[in-house]
């Protein structure tokens, strides 16, 4: 492979931040064992966790393609690759769309609902990047799109769906519009000057940290609600108690006359509550299926 591809697709990588498909790739685990009632198979869980990455690939390599000219203006966003003039649009259109290949050849070694509804799943997470050019809500929508992942395993897994994944789903909805709402604070000014729909530029940041409070509640008790209609044991709850605290614990580094701890609070934390959940209810599924 030529050294110049090479560097193009790294910089691609860095740019769409692929390691942060942890975020949703735990939950999409848990709808898979949930599923399975333990653990799936190797071909199931291997092809699983290809289809997450690539469609998270491809959604933000779009995103980026789409907000092009809005991240040119913003100032925090102006030295990112595309309107920095380091990646062509046409590379990272190629990109896009083989991830979306991916994706596509993914779900068809799966089964053939996964493959019928892959182009439905690739509506929803690329277009969730014009959400924000209409609706103050685009959070969820962002939500929605990471959200869909568990169901997703489920129906990778079960080849049809159960309502009670649902729950899942909708948790996982209010868990990541509430984390871009803390988010989105930092482009509050942003977002006024140039059209854009936020939560933030609407309520003010102190009103919309207490918004993201309050989706994460929500988030709480759909998990309770997730526990409670699979049957699961004790080790699930202390799952959802130990996201509780991780949660507590994200808020309290965000106020909204200080967002200097905000990428702690966004990146890092994010990534540990899924980790912590799955690892509560995979253990769970386990114990009770040895």
């Amino acid at each position: 492979m030529p050294v110049g591809l090479l560097q193009n697709l790294k910089i691609t990588l860095e740019m769409i931040k692929w390691e942060h498909s942890i975020f949703a790739l735990p939950f999409a685990l848990c709808g898979a064992m949930l599923a399975a009632g333990g653990l799936p198979t190797w071909h199931q869980l291997g092809w699983i966790v290809v289809a997450m990455v690539s469609a998270r690939s491809a959604a933000m390599a779009f995103n980026r393609l789409a907000d092009a000219s809005l991240d040119a203006a913003n100032p925090r966003t102006a030295t990112r690759a595309l309107p920095a003039g380091v990646l062509t649009h046409g590379f990272v259109t190629t990109f896009v769309v083989i991830s979306c290949g991916i994706f596509v050849l993914a779900a068809s070694q799966l089964n053939r609902l996964t493959l019928w509804l892959s182009p439905v799943a690739l509506a929803v997470v690329l277009l969730y990047s014009y959400s924000k050019r209409f609706t103050r809500w685009s959070h969820l929508f962002l939500g929605f799109a990471l959200g869909i992942a568990p169901a997703a395993a489920w129906i990778a897994v079960r080849g049809s769906l159960d309502a009670r994944i649902l729950l899942l789903t909708a948790a996982v909805t209010f868990w990541v519009g509430g984390f871009d709402v803390i988010y989105a604070c930092q482009d509050y000014e942003f977002d006024r000057n140039h059209g854009l729909h936020s939560v933030p530029r609407y309520l003010g940041i102190h009103a919309a940290l207490w918004v993201a409070r309050a989706f994460h509640l929500v988030m709480l008790g759909l998990l309770v609600a997730l526990v409670l209609a699979f049957g699961l044991g004790k080790l699930a709850f202390v799952g959802v108690a130990a996201v509780a605290v991780l949660l507590a614990y994200e808020h309290s580094l965000v106020h909204h006359d200080d967002l200097s701890k905000l990428n702690a609070a966004f990146f890092t934390m994010n990534g540990v509550i899924s980790v912590v959940f799955f690892l509560f209810v995979a253990g769970d599924l386990l114990l009770k299926r040895g």
